[in-house]
C-alpha cells in the first residue's frame, strides 16, 4: 500500500469540523428508505466514510460505482453520493435532495473533524525539497487568512463558476486546513474504525 512508503506532512490537510458542503448524499426518498446508492469512482475517501456512517446508523445499501453524474445515478439508484464542485451544484439545484452531509454525519457520530485528504511524502524524497513545499503551503495558508487577500480570492472564485460570492465564502467557513491536535484525533479514528488500520499514521520529522 501507498501508505508504507509516505509520510504526512504535518499541520495542513482538507478538514470539516461539521458540515462540509461539498461531500453530500443526495436521493428522492429517506436514507431509511434506500435500497442502493450510486458511488463516485472519484473519491476513495467519501465512499467508504459514506458506507461507514449508514452502517453506523443500521444501514446496509447495496453500494454501486459509477461515474460522478447526478441524473445517471439517481435514475438507477435511491441515493447518490457526490463530492466537490458537483455537490455544491447539485445542492444549489436541489437543495431538498439532500439527505446527509457526511462532515455533519462524521462530526455527530464521532464528535471529531473529519480529514477528507492530507499532503504526503514519499519517504525517498530530498528532505530540503519536502520543508521547502510544506514552507510554501503553510505561507498560502496563512496568507488566506488575511482578510482581503480572502475577499480577492472569494471573488474570482466567484466570477468563475456558477456560484455566488455569498456561497464560496459560506464553503471556505466550512472547509478548513489546519491539522491540529483535534484534526490528528479524527484521522486516527477515520483510519481505525473505517479503513481497519490500528498503526497510527506517521508525520514527517521537522
Amino acid at each position: 500500500m501507498n501508505r508504507d512508503n509516505l509520510d504526512i506532512i504535518p499541520d495542513i490537510g482538507i478538514i470539516a469540523d461539521g458540515a462540509v458542503g461539498s461531500v453530500l448524499l443526495f436521493g428522492d426518498r429517506e436514507i431509511e428508505e434506500m435500497r442502493d446508492v450510486a458511488l463516485p469512482t472519484d473519491s476513495a475517501t467519501s465512499r467508504r466514510l459514506l458506507m461507514y456512517l449508514l452502517h453506523e446508523r443500521g444501514l446496509d445499501p447495496r453500494p454501486v460505482e459509477m461515474g460522478p453524474d447526478f441524473n445517471t445515478m439517481l435514475a438507477r439508484c435511491d441515493g447518490a453520493l457526490l463530492i466537490g464542485d458537483r455537490a455544491l451544484y447539485e445542492a444549489q439545484r436541489n437543495p431538498q435532495m439532500v439527505r446527509m452531509d457526511l462532515g455533519m454525519e462524521w462530526k455527530d457520530v464521532t464528535g471529531l473533524p473529519m480529514v477528507f485528504a492530507v499532503f504526503a511524502a514519499h519517504r525517498d524524497a530530498p528532505f530540503e525539497m519536502v520543508s521547502l513545499a510544506h514552507g510554501h503551503l503553510k505561507e498560502a495558508m496563512n496568507r488566506f487568512a488575511c482578510k482581503e487577500y480572502r475577499a480577492m480570492v472569494v471573488e474570482t472564485s466567484a466570477a468563475r463558476s456558477s456560484f455566488t460570492q455569498h456561497r464560496i465564502e459560506q464553503y471556505f467557513d466550512e472547509v478548513l486546513y489546519h491539522l491540529d491536535k483535534e484534526a490528528r484525533q479524527g484521522l486516527n479514528l477515520f483510519m481505525r474504525e473505517v479503513l481497519s488500520i490500528e498503526e497510527e499514521p506517521l508525520f514527517l520529522s521537522a
